[in-house]
């Protein structure tokens, strides 16, 4: 559900990383970006909206009033919406996906 409303709003780069068994703080963890911090502020909610009609209704938001990196917290899921400069930045796909030497640690 979170990655078709991702595709709707026309998400950039979206990357969704399975994190079972690397850390406790959820299953799964979905990367993506928004063009600008308009944008990215659209694309988080929206997928609060679609967590909440899939009966998600106390999702955790950080970062909306800036919208350069907004982080969703639905529990099993964990949402990261960036404007591009910002991911590139923090780029944690390297950081969490299964060839970086921190994902190898976390296990």
């Amino acid at each position: 559900m979170v990655l078709a409303t991702l595709d709707d709003m026309k998400a950039e780069d979206t990357l969704p990383i399975n994190i079972t068994g690397k850390t406790t703080i959820a299953d799964f963890m979905v990367v993506t970006s928004g063009r600008s911090q308009r944008h990215v502020g659209s694309i988080a909610d929206r997928v609060l909206e679609a967590l909440h009609r899939a009966g998600v209704p106390d999702a955790r938001v950080e970062g909306m009033p800036h919208c350069d990196w907004v982080l969703i917290d639905a529990g099993d899921v964990v949402v990261h919406v960036f404007r591009p400069e910002v991911r590139a930045f923090y780029n944690l796909e390297k950081m969490w996906t299964s060839n970086s030497p921190a994902s190898r640690r976390a296990t």
